[in-house]
């Protein structure tokens, strides 16, 4: 059974470099405490940077890393109860784990305790554990500790070790964040442990460090940005637009344009009122995104894009919205309040006036930009960031407010603009096939917390493939609502979108049958709830051990690719997804390289624990994971994955490494690169 289904795989997001750079998140101190009635208690207690967090114990087999209690010396002593959190445990529903997660954010407390038998005692050990942020997981770590005493109580550190130690250095002396140039150089093992490790291999010089070698080559390639904050404006910006070409808005534009520039002889004032006109929606529109972050909180918006409730909640929003857009009702604000805002500008003057035309503007227009931003407001408000609704509602109200001032500027625009008619309803109704799309991407999260089983991958496609297929006929005039005109022609921009609306729907039926769907990747439940895959394009690796693989790769002369990957990382899965079944990407691998896969979460016990030194603290390396995570570190001065890294024969990099990014172009510059590096020695 696989284990450790990380839900990251990229680091910092771009924020950071991932190049030949040591992740030190958290930062451990261990104590040694007398608590009641003779018993001793071993307490861990954990400062985790911002962004990061622990998972929690007993998160069971198909879970992420929990935290564990190992001792592998125990005398004179007796263990009592289970490894146990004594500090606030955050519960989120994971979708891709499909479980209910507890972690530990900004610190972590835990304790074991053990009561003495009689005499003197000596335990020792470590705490294993896993550390992820939102992108990206570190493989599991440990924390070793080592006690000593007798049993009236009185307890000191076992000769020769410390009390306190951790991977990185004691919680006193390292806030987080810091200590991350000296996690970066890393020591190379001592000679014993790399014959250990590397039977064979410590002649070729296969484990030797290469992390000035890759770091002269610059960052690694396939870097991605953070876009997070310029794609919520961009979404605010396009929602914009989208509802300016609505019944409620668009026959409204020339009309309050016309009245700035005739209310006063000086066109200079006209043009300067209907900027302030447009600033003015914006500034509406922009303290409705605040007002949003104020009422929910940051702790909330957070807990979004998880929460099985939420989720539910916006899935009827967006059935309601569209419905709404299809003709069944209007979702209106009460009249007397837009005729109430309307007396009063006309009573005022000056900046006050053109306010609140802006505001009777914000009212009158509701029906139809209400839907519309509803599904922003969720959207944005389900990536977590907390000053996504006013990014978001930015963006839309500089859309909307855009054509006023433009066409102010430049009055002979408006003998241009379309006439209002018919083709307005059908934004409308095209905003509501999409936004019942949308709406079954909150109830597959819903589906997957509750374990109702409704919404698997197969059941969303065949709904999706509907969906847009209706679409497509109602372009083309075969299916009509309470407000379209009756017409016998098609224009050939609704033609153009029915072609388009029909052959996405045609590309998702191979879906069915397992086929990735790359286009509908981020919106399509797991693939691991497909009941029937007949897909069976794969790269698949030809060693999963580095020492085999390299000398393999030396018989028969071809460079080597090393994939750092896990079990469960979700963003390596993604690669092998999107990019590793690429024509070209899957040939180059399969026929010019030896491809490597090295998994940091292999459990497999390895034939006997392997001491080496890391920044001056011994470290015990148990697993076969441990072993290829100490590699990724100590080689390659990296412990993210996915990491690929492409050497030479004696175990030299080729060219920079590779991180997260899904760009298939780069991908194949980043192997032809390592190509023709091998080719030149």
């Amino acid at each position: 059974m696989k284990k450790l289904l990380f839900s990251a795989g990229l680091f910092l997001c771009g924020l950071l470099a991932l190049q030949a750079q040591i992740l030190e998140p958290v930062k451990w101190k261990t104590e040694l405490k007398e608590a009641s009635g003779g018993i001793m208690e071993i307490v861990f207690t954990a400062a985790i940077d911002e962004g990061w967090h622990v998972y929690s114990v007993e998160m069971g087999d198909d879970g992420p890393i929990s935290a564990s209690f190992h001792a592998d010396v125990a005398e004179g002593v007796r263990l009592v109860g289970q490894l146990t959190p004594r500090s606030e445990v955050t519960t989120e529903y994971d979708n891709m784990f499909g479980m209910e997660l507890r972690f530990f954010e900004h610190t972590a407390v835990l304790s074991q305790q053990f009561e003495p038998t009689g005499g003197p005692y000596r335990i020792e050990g470590y705490l294993e554990y896993g550390a992820c942020n939102d992108e990206s997981c570190l493989p599991p770590s440990q924390v070793p500790f080592s006690y000593s005493g007798k049993g009236d109580g009185t307890a000191a550190p076992a000769a020769g070790t410390k009390p306190s130690s951790s991977p990185v250095q004691q919680l006193e002396d390292a806030a987080p964040g810091d200590g991350a140039e000296e996690a970066a150089s890393t020591a190379p093992a001592t000679a014993e442990a790399d014959a250990a490790l590397s039977p064979g291999g410590s002649g070729a010089g296969w484990w030797t460090p290469v992390i000035d070698e890759l770091k002269a080559f610059g960052e690694a390639s396939g870097q991605a940005v953070d876009r997070s904050w310029l794609y919520i404006l961009f979404t605010g910006f396009v929602g914009g637009l989208i509802a300016l070409f609505t019944p409620c808005v668009w026959p409204i534009i020339p009309m309050t344009v016309s009245f700035f520039l005739k209310r006063t002889k000086d066109r200079k004032k006209g043009i300067r009122d209907a900027w302030l006109y447009g600033l003015s929606i914006v500034v509406i529109y922009l303290a409705l995104g605040l007002a949003v972050t104020l009422v929910f909180g940051a702790s909330a918006l957070n807990a979004l894009s998880t929460n099985a409730v939420f989720n539910i909640l916006f899935f009827l929003m967006l059935v309601v919205f569209a419905a709404s857009f299809f003709g069944a009702f209007e979702i209106t604000l009460p009249s007397k309040w837009s005729n109430a805002v309307d007396s009063k500008a006309e009573a005022t003057s000056g900046l006050l006036s053109i306010f609140l035309m802006a505001f009777t503007l914000t009212l009158v227009s509701f029906s139809c930009t209400g839907p519309i931003i509803g599904f922003l407001l969720v959207e944005v408000s389900t990536t977590g960031s907390v000053v996504g609704p006013a990014i978001g509602m930015f963006g839309f109200a500089v859309a909307l407010a855009l054509p006023f001032t433009l066409f102010a500027m430049f009055p002979s625009w408006l003998k241009s603009m379309p006439k209002s008619g018919g083709w307005m309803n059908v934004v409308k109704v095209v905003l509501g096939f999409l936004e019942l799309a949308f709406a079954l991407k909150f109830l597959s999260v819903a589906d997957l917390a509750y374990g109702w089983g409704i919404l698997d991958r197969e059941t969303f496609l065949a709904l999706w493939i509907m969906i847009f297929a209706l679409l497509g006929c109602y372009l083309l005039g075969w299916i009509r609502f309470p407000h379209d005109d009756v017409t016998d022609r098609v224009s050939v921009p609704r033609f153009f979108m029915a072609l388009a609306s029909l052959a996405f729907a045609v590309y998702m039926v191979p879906g069915l049958w397992g086929a990735p769907l790359k286009a509908v990747s981020a919106f399509a439940p797991p693939m691991n709830t497909q009941d029937f895959n007949l897909y069976t394009k794969e790269v698949h690796a030809q060693f999963d051990d580095y020492d085999a693989g390299m000398a393999y790769a030396k018989r028969v002369g071809k460079p080597v690719m090393i994939d750092f990957t896990g079990f469960g990382c979700v963003n390596c899965r993604k690669m092998e997804l999107a990019v590793w079944t690429d024509t070209e990407v899957a040939d180059i691998i399969d026929n010019e390289y030896v491809l490597i896969q090295l998994f940091v979460d292999d459990k497999t016990a390895l034939p006997e624990p392997v001491k080496v030194m890391e920044n001056g603290v011994e470290r015990t390396l148990r697993s076969v994971g441990d072993k290829w995570s100490y590699l990724q570190r100590s080689k390659f001065g990296a412990n993210a994955q996915p990491f690929y890294v492409l050497l030479d024969n004696d175990g030299m990099p080729l060219t920079r490494s590779y991180a997260y990014d899904e760009d298939v172009d780069k991908y194949v510059e980043f192997l032809q690169d390592g190509l023709k590096a091998y080719g030149q020695k």
